[in-house]
């Protein structure tokens, strides 16, 4: 894993020299039976360089406690390693959703890295890492709580978000009812 970290850091920092792009790396445990997958570190994961410990971070840690989950028995990361941002009007850095391109351009690597993990189950957090993992175009709402089969072998569980808790708080509960069906699974599949 550490080869890979250096072999993005390298490639990455040659590619977008000029931008000086800070990479937030997976982290947990490296044999994990569940790979959870983001979209893109936000501010406080660039700070921190620590996946998920913002607003959704907390969301999703508060939900993986309730479920019995350990964040430390997982392994946590994103698609897109680096914060993609856009200016606002009012003139402040902003989080932005990462374009196909940067998608693109760290799907390589993010499959790599699971390969490494070798997880029973990857979760996808939210349309851009469901997209970029599995055979077709879906969107989290048709597929969210059900298992789907890649072409390459990976077996998927969409989930929303934990950002979109932030935003509409009415899924709580579909994200309460998904987590724990993945909870109650991964202890029948042990």
């Amino acid at each position: 894993m550490q080869k890979l970290r250096e072999e993005m850091e390298t490639f990455f920092g040659a590619l977008y020299e000029d931008d000086k792009k800070v990479l937030v790396h997976g982290e947990g445990f490296l044999h994990a039976r569940a790979a959870l997958v983001g979209e893109a570190p936000g501010e406080q994961e660039t700070l921190q360089r620590k996946p998920f410990v913002g607003k959704a971070g907390k969301n999703l840690d508060a939900f993986l406690a309730a479920s019995g989950l350990r964040r430390e028995d997982l392994y946590i990361t994103n698609t897109v390693k680096f914060r993609p941002t856009r200016l606002s009007a009012a003139g402040r850095i902003v989080n932005r959703p990462p374009t196909q391109e940067e998608i693109r351009l760290f799907l390589p690597w993010l499959r790599r890295e699971l390969h490494l993990v070798n997880p029973t189950c990857v979760v996808t957090l939210g349309n851009v890492p469901l997209n970029a993992l599995a055979d077709q175009k879906t969107t989290i709402g048709e597929v969210h709580g059900s298992f789907l089969h890649t072409g390459d072998g990976l077996l998927l569980y969409p989930m929303y978000h934990p950002a979109s808790l932030i935003y509409n708080p009415s899924l709580r509960e579909v994200y309460a009812e998904d987590i724990n069906h993945l909870s109650k699974w991964l202890a029948g599949n042990n």
